[in-house]
This record gives C-alpha cells, sequence and structure tokens, in this order.
C-alpha cells in the first residue's frame, strides 16, 4: 500500500518517539538516548522533516544543502562511534599508524635510492662502459678500463657526442701553508668532465678549469675549509710526502649526497703519462660517454663490441700469446658493455671497483614489500575487528533500514569511519616518522629529511593514498554491514556468518603468513653473520693494530717500525700496503708458468716483508717464508693454496717459476716459488678465495703490529708520542684488524637489522588484530562458555577451546610461508662464497615462536573469559 508523504512523516516520527520511550524504559543512559534520536532524526531519508530550502518553481529541497547536512551528519557520528569502541579503535590507530609510518620511512628510504644521479641535466643519455673478463672460471671484469679506451670511442663513433674518464687518487695529505689535511675523496678527470656532469661552477670557468696540467678544482665546502672567506682562485696546494703544487682553477658545488661518486678536490688529467696506450693495460679509469638524445645505446653497444675485439683481442695475443679464438677455446672470454648512468648505483658491477659502495636493488624490493606486507597486516586488523564487531553493530543497522536508511547512505557511514580513522593514524604514524628517523637514518646510513613531505604534490599523494588505504580497509565491513536484513537483526537473529567467520580466518592466515616468513628471515640473517664471523680465516684478526699513512714517514718508515717494535708491548711488526680485510691497495694481473706459458691464471699480488706472515699468524704449508738472510728472495714468490691447485703444482710447487715481466727487448723476468701458505681469505666471503703471490718488497703505506697489553689507551698514546717524534705531514691514524673485518659486513648487518626491526613491528601488528579478536570471540562464546563451566568444564579446558582455532590457522601460515621464504633465502645466500645452510629446525622455530606469540596474546582474554561466573553470563537467558 502507498503512503503519502505527509503520512509517512507522521508515521515514523512515532515510531521515533516509541523507540526513544523504549530506550528510556530499559535505563539507557542520558548520552546514549541522545545519541540514538539524532542518528535516528538525521539517518531517516529526505521525506524526515527539517528546515527546508524551497525552489520557487518546484518546491524541491536543494540538493547541496542536504549533501552537506548528511556529510556532517555522517562525520558526528563516525566520531561517536570511535568514541564509544575505544578498544577497537585504539588497535585499529595504533596498527594503521604504524603501518602508515613504515611505509613512509620505507618510501623516503626508496625515493633516496632511486635518485642517485638523477640530478644529472643530461642523466639519461651518460653511460658508462664496462669491461667484462672471464678467467679461469672467475668473472674478473669491472667497471673500470684502460687508458686510451675513452679517445679511441670518440674518434671511432661519431654518435658519441663526448667521452671522459675519471681516476679514483685514493685518500692523500694536502697542505696549505701550516694547514694540512687528509682528503679522503680525491679524483682526477679530463677537462669534459664537466660538460658531461652537472656540476655548477661558483667561480672559475668549467672550459678552462682542468685543461693545463696540475691544475685543482675545489667544492666550496672545501674551500671554506682551507681558505675561509679568501679568495681561492689562483691559489696553490701542496700534495703529499712529494710536494706537487696544484694550482685552483675553480670552485663548484658540493656534489650531491645521491651520486655514485664523491669529490672533494678534482685534479687534471692532462699531461698525465699516456706513453702506454691500451684498453686493459693500466686498467685504473673509468669511462663515461654522452650519446644524442633518444638514442638507443643498444646499437652503439654492438659497435663497440666489434671494436673491444680488435683492441681488445690484440692487447690478449701480444700479453698472453693467444688469438681471440684460443682464448674462448681455453672457456674465458671478454668483451665490453654500456650501463645507464641512473643504474650505477643499484646495479653495481663489482663489489671491489665501484667509486663508492653501491645499493642493491634486491633491498629496495625487500623493504618496499616489508611496507606493503605491513600495511596489508594493519589493513587486515581493520576488516578482522570490524567484521567481528558486526554483530553489536547490527541493531542499528536494523533500526536505520527500518527508518528509511538505504543501503548506499549506510556503506557511506561506514567507509567514512574507516576514513576518518586511517587520517588520524596517518597524524599519529607522521609523529611516529619524526621520532624514528634519526634512528633509521642510523640504520641505513642514510641522511633522510622529512622536507619531501613538503612538496605539495607529495603531501596530496600521501593524504589520497592514506583514504585510498582508508576505504579499501573499510570496504568489506561496509558492504558487510549495510547487507544485514533489518527483519533478521530485530528479532537477535543475527549472527556473525559463515562467509564472514571464513574471510577473518584468511586474514588471519595471511597476517601470520608474513610474520613467520619475516621470523624466518631474520634468523637466517642473524645466522648467515654470525657464521662469517666465526668462521676460520687464515689470520689472526686479534689484537692486531693497523697504522695507517705510513708512507708519509718516506725513508723513516723502516726506522719507524724498528723504533716501536723494541717495545715489550708488541710481538712482531711488518710493513705492508696490504691488509687482508678493508680498502687495501691490491694488484690483479695473469699469472704464467715458465713450464706452460699458455697456461694464465688471473691472481691477486701482495707485497710484504718478511715479518708480514708471522705478525698475521699465518701458517706456512710447504717451504719457508722469506728471509733476510736469502738474498735471492728478491726474485722469491709465496703462492697460495689456491694458486697452487690452479696451476696444478699440487705435488711439488718449490722451486718452480712463474713468468713475470717482459722488457723492450723480449728478456723475461722469472720468479721462483720457495713457499706456499695456508689460504686465507684477503677479501669479503661473498668471494670466494683466489689465487694469491706474495712478493718480497715494494711494501709501503701500513705497519701491522701484534700486540700483547690489556691497557690500550696508555699504548696508544706512546705510540702517537713516537710517531709525532719524526714530524711527519700526517697526523698519527690507525685502526684494528677486527674492526676493518666487520666494517666488510656493514651492509649484511644493516639488512639484519632492518628485519629484525619490521619482524617486530609486524608481530606487534599482528598480535594487535590477535587480542581484539580474542576480545570479541570471548564476548561472543560468553554464554557457551558458561553452560560449559555448569556442566563441568575446567578453565584450562576453557583456554584451549578458544585457542585452538588461531592455533590451527598458524600452522596453515607456517605451511604456505615456508617455500616461498625458503626459496627467498636461498637466493640471497647464493651472493656469498662460504654460507650457512636453511635447516628445517628454522621454521619449526619460528613457528613454535608464532604459536607461542599467540597464545601470549589471547591468553588474557582466554582467561579472563574462563574464569568468568557462569552465573552472570547465563542470567539473561
Amino acid at each position: 500500500m502507498l503512503v503519502a508523504p505527509h503520512q509517512r512523516e507522521e508515521i515514523l516520527g512515532d515510531l521515533q518517539e516509541r523507540y526513544a520511550r523504549r530506550v528510556q524504559l530499559q535505563g539507557a543512559s542520558k548520552a546514549r538516548r541522545r545519541y540514538w534520536l539524532e542518528s535516528l532524526a538525521y539517518m531517516r531519508p529526505a521525506f524526515i522533516k527539517r528546515k527546508k530550502t524551497e525552489y520557487p518553481s518546484t518546491g524541491r529541497r536543494s540538493a547541496s544543502i542536504y549533501s552537506h547536512d548528511m556529510i556532517r551528519n555522517y562525520f558526528k557520528i563516525a566520531l561517536r562511534n570511535l568514541r564509544r569502541q575505544k578498544v577497537s579503535t585504539s588497535i585499529n590507530v595504533i596498527g594503521l599508524a604504524i603501518g602508515l609510518a613504515t611505509c613512509i620511512l620505507i618510501m623516503l628510504y626508496v625515493q633516496d635510492e632511486l635518485s642517485f644521479d638523477r640530478y644529472n641535466e643530461k642523466a639519461d643519455r651518460i653511460f658508462r662502459v664496462g669491461l667484462k673478463v672471464r678467467l679461469n672460471g672467475e668473472d674478473v671484469g669491472g667497471p673500470m678500463l684502460g687508458i686510451s679506451a675513452a679517445r679511441d670511442l670518440q674518434q671511432e663513433f661519431p654518435e658519441v657526442l663526448k667521452a671522459t674518464r675519471i681516476r679514483n687518487q685514493g685518500g692523500e695529505f694536502v697542505s696549505y701553508g701550516t694547514t694540512s689535511f687528509k682528503e679522503e675523496y680525491l679524483l682526477s678527470v679530463d677537462s669534459s668532465f664537466f660538460e658531461i656532469f652537472t656540476i655548477p661552477f661558483l667561480k672559475g670557468d668549467p672550459k678552462r678549469a682542468l685543461t693545463e696540467p696540475n691544475t685543482l678544482v675545489l667544492t666550496e665546502e672545501t674551500a671554506r675549509k682551507y681558505f675561509g672567506d679568501q679568495e681561492p682562485i689562483g691559489k696553490v696546494l701542496v700534495f703529499g710526502s712529494e710536494k706537487t703544487p696544484y694550482r685552483i682553477t675553480g670552485v663548484v658545488r658540493n656534489v650531491p649526497v645521491n651520486s655514485h661518486f664523491r669529490f672533494n678536490m678534482l685534479t687534471s688529467l692532462a699531461g698525465y703519462d699516456e706513453q702506454h696506450t691500451g684498453w686493459i693495460y693500466s686498467i685504473n679509469f673509468y669511462t663515461y660517454l654522452l650519446l644524442p638524445e633518444k638514442y638507443d645505446y643498444k646499437k652503439l653497444e654492438a659497435k663497440i663490441t666489434r671494436l673491444a675485439e680488435n683492441q681488445i683481442g690484440g692487447e690478449l695475443q701480444s700479453w698472453l700469446k693467444l688469438t681471440p679464438k684460443q682464448f674462448r677455446e681455453k672457456g674465458d672470454d671478454f668483451g665490453v658493455f654500456l650501463q645507464p648512468l641512473t643504474d650505477i648505483h643499484l646495479y653495481p658491477l663489482s663489489s671491489r671497483g665501484e667509486l663508492m659502495p653501491g645499493g642493491d636493488i634486491r633491498y629496495v624490493y625487500v623493504l618496499a614489500a616489508i611496507a606493503a606486507f605491513m600495511l596489508l597486516i594493519a589493513c587486515v586488523n581493520f576488516m578482522n575487528l570490524s567484521t567481528a564487531t558486526a554483530v553489536g553493530r547490527s541493531r542499528e543497522v536494523g533500526v536505520r533500514k527500518v527508518l528509511g536508511s538505504v543501503k548506499g547512505q549506510l556503506q557511506q557511514q561506514f567507509l567514512i569511519e574507516s576514513v576518518l580513522l586511517a587520517v588520524v593514524a596517518l597524524m599519529v604514524g607522521l609523529l611516529l616518522v619524526g621520532v624514528a628517523l634519526p634512528f633509521f637514518n642510523q640504520l641505513t646510513g642514510k641522511f633522510l629529511t622529512l622536507n619531501l613531505l613538503a612538496n605539495s604534490l607529495i603531501a596530496a599523494g600521501l593524504v589520497a593514498g592514506t583514504v585510498l588505504v582508508g576505504v579499501l580497509a573499510g570496504s568489506y565491513p561496509a558492504f558487510y554491514l549495510s547487507s544485514f536484513k533489518p527483519v533478521l537483526v530485530l528479532k537477535g537473529r543475527v549472527t556473525a556468518g559463515r562467509g564472514s567467520l571464513n574471510l577473518r580466518s584468511g586474514l588471519v592466515v595471511f597476517q601470520f603468513f608474513v610474520t613467520i616468513a619475516m621470523i624466518i628471515a631474520t634468523i637466517t640473517a642473524d645466522r648467515q653473520l654470525r657464521y662469517m664471523r666465526s668462521q676460520k680465516l687464515g689470520y689472526d684478526r686479534e689484537q692486531v693494530l693497523v697504522i695507517h699513512d705510513t708512507h708519509m714517514l718516506r725513508n723513516n718508515e723502516a726506522v719507524f717500525r724498528g723504533n716501536i717494535i723494541q717495545s715489550p708491548l708488541i710481538v712482531m711488526g711488518s710493513i705492508s700496503g696490504q691488509v687482508p680485510v678493508g680498502n687495501s691497495a691490491m694488484d690483479t694481473s695473469p699469472i704464467m708458468s715458465k713450464e706452460n706459458p699458455d697456461q694464465s691464471v688471473m691472481s691477486r699480488f701482495y707485497y710484504v716483508d718478511d715479518a708480514y706472515i708471522p705478525t698475521l699468524g699465518m701458517r706456512v704449508v710447504q717451504g719457508r717464508n722469506f728471509s733476510k738472510s736469502f738474498s735471492t728472495d728478491a726474485s722469491a714468490v709465496i703462492l697460495n693454496e689456491t694458486a697452487v691447485r690452479t696451476l696444478g703444482w699440487q705435488k711439488n710447487p718449490i722451486g718452480r717459476e712463474l713468468i713475470g715481466h717482459t722488457d723492450d727487448n723480449g728478456v723475461k723476468t722469472y720468479y721462483r716459488v720457495i713457499g706456499v701458505v695456508e689460504d686465507f681469505h684477503f677479501e669479503s666471503l661473498k668471494q670466494k678465495i683466489g689465487p694469491l703471490v706474495m712478493f718480497l718488497g715494494r711494501n709501503s703505506g701500513n705497519i701491522l703490529i701484534k700486540t700483547r697489553t690489556n691497557k690500550l689507551p696508555q699504548f696508544l698514546a706512546s705510540l702517537k708520542q713516537k710517531w709525532e717524534s719524526f714530524s711527519p705531514a700526517a697526523p698519527f691514524s690507525y685502526s684494528f684488524l677486527d674492526d676493518r673485518f666487520e666494517q666488510v659486513y656493514v651492509s649484511e648487518q644493516k639488512i639484519e637489522k632492518v628485519l629484525t626491526l619490521f619482524s617486530s613491528l609486524t608481530i606487534f601488528i599482528a598480535c594487535l588484530g590477535l587480542f581484539g579478536l580474542a576480545t570479541y570471540t570471548a564476548e561472543q562464546r560468553t554464554k557457551e562458555i558458561g553452560v560449559r563451566k555448569v556442566l563441568g568444564a575446567s578453565i584450562s579446558s576453557v583456554v584451549a577451546l578458544l585457542s585452538k582455532d588461531f592455533i590451527k590457522l598458524i600452522l596453515i601460515a607456517l605451511v604456505l610461508a615456508s617455500p616461498i621464504a625458503w626459496w627467498s633465502l636461498t637466493q640471497w645466500l647464493n651472493d656469498f662464497a662460504y654460507k650457512i645452510t636453511i635447516d628445517w629446525w628454522i621454521f619449526a622455530l619460528a613457528g613454535l615462536l608464532a604459536i607461542g606469540i599467540a597464545l601470549l596474546t589471547v591468553s588474557f582474554q582466554s582467561i579472563k573469559a574462563a574464569m568468568m561466573n557462569p552465573v552472570k553470563s547465563l542470567r539473561s537467558e
């Protein structure tokens, strides 16, 4: 039967008054009565009596005013609901805030990683030429080429608009008057460097700054360090112990930190000794090319490959006496390729040859996945708690539908509640980011700031993303709650349906799937780091002190060593430029046996003295160590075990000879093997131990001393005093070998700490959701628990009843997470030549930890429900 609008208003008004009297008779509080009366008044549809704005012709109300009132009412009701449901609101706000804070932190990190080298105006046109060489099954290529590659490429190919070289000069002591500093970031470049890279000049002419030999360009920070407010142009700085003068011709802005190279000073390569040419002779130069706009660099790469075949092939033939075909028939290979500038940081070619330590795109993917999963878990918590509390709000939905609210209005109401909650969580999350950012910077080695969020587009995107999260998180609860049938609701026949229960179960499985995977990853990373720290290195790194920059003593270097080793606190001391770990000068060249000169082995070269091996506690397994008693040791070598095996000399290596250099007259120099040292790790455990040749002499740069004192401050003070008595230009500087060893694995330590941190946060968010679910599960089963207790059920059986469902879900999550975690971690461990195995007990431990954490989370509510007086729970029946 149709009812006229004015009659419908009267009927609904009467229903409102009856419901209000019913609420009052049931003893509802004044606040609750006011809440229902205002809710009913505002949620009734358009025909409810209220102030109207009439159109002159139609008599209809203004849609804009109606919409404004409705939206305002939605927000008012949403705030009241959130205040009323304090437990679920707090859980959702905390969970979403942590998820959003994590996303913001990781977004800042990822944005910084992806921004490397993009400050260059021509970044998309700059490419670095890389060398690929495979020798005896080992990849020995990298980002460097020989001295003449840049010149040849620019002359040969017209599409190469500009070519430039960079040579890393390492650390050097630089003086001006009585002021002296050690400059760690010193590069030598061609004058075309400024035509390729965007390095703004503050003073000087970029076209002429480095065209002459012994000229120098400073950064503004370095210029201020040496000269303060004085004019630096034209002044002269003195380099090294040789007192080489360099004239300053320019001052540039500091290079951005998101660059794959860093410098304080740039010296000119003009006049550099170029009597030796070649692409693989003196491989010390980074070669960069500038190509035309929108040019396909793969075309040039194919052309360069043909040129490299001639250039490198000819050098190999004169060097190894092998044609390229013969070289490849042995299973070896060579070639070149182009690498985009913006790929250098995240896709480094070599762990040894980069100008600065690179990043790893895989870690970017891992952190982005962690951020996404944490936010998903927070959204899962919201959906779980909303559907779990649906029965509590079902009567509200039923009354609103009876009074005329349509499904769309209810959905809007619940979506506004979730968006409002997400916005509150965003504000809390931003506070957490501000607090956590210094710690996060320390953890990742970054200098991230919140200035990025000041960008209007990024801020708008963040707010839009938060609203989207709110909509996504509240979408299912909104559609689920609004679908209740008012007849069933008002008869009290609405319960958490099977579909809702299955969804919640699936969401709990997803939460603990991520949690268990994170636990497994954290345990594995920690075990791998512990394994590397405990691995036998082949030398003694305990109580070995390394004194740096001893080459600055020049002729007094050996005198200083002889002076300090007289101390009873020093066991032995050695002079060498080579240190087994950290940044150490180390040559790489092929070695050939006299018996079989066609067979070459790529090897590392160490230049040491007779005290090096005993100082580091290395073990000579065959033959003897170098000795001053044998003048012939100047042409002797000591091999490591890997070099002996690679050369096929396992039976009798002592006395065999290696081919050294060949002079201009074709006369070869030979080195005789006098000893074999036990293999030791001279690089990271990521690399296998390679062939190594030790030569006597040409050793300078560091003094390594083995100490036996527990009074380090006094000991170091005495060493500093002796150092200063020699009046070197360099200050006293030192490090300990075990500290240098730890520095090699900084990136692995960082990823392990990051995994630990985010695993803890993931567990915490999952536990928040589990606690909320346990709370509402216990409330829904209050009468069932009361009946069971009346029938004799014990507290432990009730606790087990409430906990077993969660344990089943965690076991399902363990089964799903284990194979995926195993595969991912196996890929990560493949980076290490020496690694652990992923044992079955790691997965069992992760499952037990997850179950234990879940039981601790739900036990409080389970025990509380089990100890409740059954009389109270059954009184309303």
